[in-house]
């Protein structure tokens, strides 16, 4: 998961209430049993101490939201009376969590809640395409309708020189027509830095328009036969054949970093490390390019005034400079650190059975 857009986190004051909770809504009661679940998680951190003012921030977001589509998670983090998180999840988490703590509880958001990578989306016919970029979110950056010429588009039959000049013609519009939607989806694709470009509508269109597309962008391409332009009913299979494809991104995201993490924990000199000692060690000294988290342990760190200033010993801090030592949870402070020292976190499943649940791939030896 790439940590920028979590920076505010660390820069600000707790205590934070923190909940990930199910808001599914794919039932006929589902606005009520959100209202349930909402209530339960309200109570619990009431139970913690959480302020009146943050709870009330909260509940208006949960309660001011449109539904999602189907079955859904929701992650929020607030601190006095903002919301300074609120995401939809992958999925719902198996159960709810409610903290209130110093510091922000993100762990599961980097398991459930990942985002995607940017992408773009065209749907191509004869004449042109509709080409949309999105961002981690779904949310769309840029939309535009890119028309060619449809003078004249349609084959001919029969036989005889005219009408072969004619089929010639109608082929090198069409083939002009794609071309500008290659360039357009390459330049777009570039602008964005998209990881996907997902190429829908006519079969003949999208097959010459992957062969059009910069070789750098037809690496990325995938193409489906779902979809069509001004076909709404059949853009809802499109939808739904994008979101699969950004699913298995990740999935092929984290197997990549555990990979990585296998082959350079077994060399000499490798640069990954695992254990608390060794990933406070690497995190304190900005040498973080990846923490890697795994069925945390449920156990404290010592933590300084600074968010990358984690260890396991109190002298580790104080060779740093400072007196102030608190003691945190790891599973909190060590994500924090990580946001702080601008590293990525990718949560592993059970691939690694990482030593105390936490390692990480090093920046340098």
């Amino acid at each position: 998961m790439q940590t920028t857009r979590l920076r505010e986190l660390v820069t600000v004051n707790g205590p934070f209430a923190s909940v990930y909770f199910d808001d599914s809504h794919d039932t006929a009661d589902a606005a009520k049993l959100l209202d349930l679940r909402w209530r339960e998680l309200r109570e619990e951190l009431q139970r913690q101490g959480a302020p009146d003012w943050t709870l009330d921030a909260m509940e208006t977001a949960v309660k001011d939201s449109p539904p999602p589509v189907g079955a859904s998670g929701r992650a929020l983090v607030a601190t006095g009376d903002r919301v300074l998180l609120d995401e939809r999840l992958d999925e719902p988490p198996a159960q709810p969590v409610a903290r209130l703590s110093e510091l922000p509880y993100l762990l599961p958001l980097v398991e459930h809640g990942e985002q995607a990578p940017p992408y773009v989306v065209a749907v191509v016919d004869h004449v042109g395409a509709d080409v949309t970029a999105y961002d981690g979110r779904g949310g769309i950056i840029e939309e535009r309708t890119i028309e060619g010429s449809d003078h004249p588009v349609h084959k001919v039959r029969g036989g005889g020189w005219s009408q072969r000049d004619i089929q010639a013609h109608t082929d090198e519009v069409t083939r002009h027509n794609i071309d500008q939607v290659a360039e357009h989806v390459g330049a777009t694709a570039r602008k964005i830095g998209a990881k996907l470009v997902v190429l829908a509508g006519e079969s003949q269109a999208r097959k010459q328009l992957a062969d059009l597309l910069p070789e750098q962008i037809r690496g990325i391409a995938a193409e489906t036969g779902s979809g069509g332009r001004h076909k709404g009913a059949s853009n809802q299979e499109l939808h739904a054949h994008v979101q699969e494809l950004l699913a298995k991104l990740k999935q092929d995201r984290r197997a990549e970093v555990t990979e990585r993490f296998r082959g350079a924990l077994g060399q000499e000199r490798g640069l990954a490390v695992q254990g608390l000692e060794a990933t406070t060690t690497a995190l304190r000294e900005s040498n973080v390019e990846t923490l890697l988290v795994e069925r945390p342990a449920d156990v404290d760190v010592l933590t300084g005034p600074e968010p990358v200033l984690v260890g396991t010993q109190e002298e580790e801090l104080k060779a740093h400079g400072t007196d102030t030592v608190t003691r945190r949870r790891a599973d909190e402070a060590l994500a924090v650190a990580a946001i702080a020292g601008g590293a990525e976190i990718v949560h592993t499943g059970d691939r690694l059975d990482l030593m105390e649940g936490f390692g990480a791939i090093l920046r340098h030896d």
